[in-house]
Order: C-alpha cells, then structure tokens, then sequence
C-alpha cells in the first residue's frame, strides 16, 4: 500500500469513529460539549466548527471525535431518539455521521481522484447566476445574523434565571436545615411545606 492510499484509509477510520453535533447554542464550549458526551464513551477529540455563512463566525455545530466507531454509533443513536439539550438550553441538538468533506485536516485528495477548478468569466452565464447567488447569501446572512443575536439574549436570560432559582433553592435548603435543628418541628414543618420541601428522617429527630 502506498503512502497515500495507507493516509487516506487512516483518515477515512478517523471519520468512521466522528459524530457531527449542530444546533448548538453559541454559547456552548469544546469543555462543555466533552462533559456532556463522554457519558457515551470516550470523547478522544472535539473540534467546533468554524461558520463561514454567518458573520461573526458563530458557532453552530462540532465535530466529536469518539474511541471507537461503535460508541459513535450509540452516540448518535442516543442523541436522534431523544430530545438531548446541552446545558439547559432550549434547543434539542442533533447528530448524524461525519463526512469526509467536513474535516479541516482530510488528505489534499483521494487516491485516484482528480481535483479541477477554473474562473467563470463575466461574459458566460454562469456569471450571472453566481452574483444572484453571491447577493442572496448576503442576505441569509444578514438574517441569520439578525436571529442569532436575538437567540443569544433569550438563552442568556434563560442561563441567568436558571442560575438564580438554583441559588433561591439552596437558600430555601439551608434556612430548612437550620430551622430543622434550631426551631421546633412544627416552625420546620412549616417552612416545608410553604417551600414545596420533603424533610429527611434525620431532620424530624
């Protein structure tokens, strides 16, 4: 086998064991996401993907990279036939097999293939098509654009709210477990059940 052949059936084993995530929030990070699926085998690698579509190159989808094509495979099983959310976010990520096209690092070419490419000059018509095309995905873009901000406000807000309930909670868990052990049991019971609270067998000696 020769080098390049042997190169290429390396990389085409790497894609195999490869998971593409989209639907991300932007605001999820490569620690985020390795956290998140590592319940499902060993995450090796993760790489977000660059988004050359939308200005700003937000963040959209990720490339995970897992031990073995198997645990890729219940990856992306897991993630399809459940409504999988990454920190809370209200939006259910998807996953399908990575392609080869999708990696920054592939091999230059395929064994065997042939890469062709040449200009389109203003007097085919082409040409014409080609700008139409240039100026509609301006315009996505612009939209897009317009989407995300508002996407990442509301998942702020959602992410700030989150955090404040939690800390309320703990609030409420603390002043229980001091009353528990300072005030009577019936104060206690009190603030149980005006929190929505279940004490602990301990709590009631």
């Amino acid at each position: 086998m020769d080098p390049a052949t042997e190169e290429y059936a390396a990389f085409e084993e790497k894609v195999k064991r490869t998971v593409l995530i989209d639907n991300l929030s932007p605001l999820v990070t490569e620690a985020v996401l390795r956290a998140a699926f590592d319940q499902f085998g060993d995450v090796t690698n993760v790489h977000i993907l660059p988004n050359y579509f939308e200005p700003n190159n937000t963040a959209r989808a990720a490339l995970v990279q897992m031990r073995t094509s198997d645990q890729a495979e219940k990856l992306i099983h897991e993630v399809s036939n459940s409504p999988f959310m990454i920190i809370g976010m209200p939006r259910p990520v998807r996953a399908r097999a990575a392609q080869p096209e999708m990696f920054d690092d592939r091999p230059a070419r395929q064994p065997g293939t042939r890469i062709e490419w040449r200009w389109v000059d203003p007097d085919e018509p082409e040409f014409e098509v080609a700008n139409k095309m240039k100026a509609l995905v301006r315009q996505h873009a612009a939209e897009a654009d317009c989407l995300i901000k508002h996407q990442r406000e509301e998942e702020e807000k959602l992410a700030k709210k989150q955090e404040a309930t939690l800390k309320e909670n703990y609030k409420k868990f603390k002043m229980l477990e001091s009353s528990s052990s300072n005030a009577p049991n019936a104060d206690a019971n009190r603030l149980a059940q005006h929190y929505g609270l279940r004490r602990s067998r301990d709590s009631k000696k």
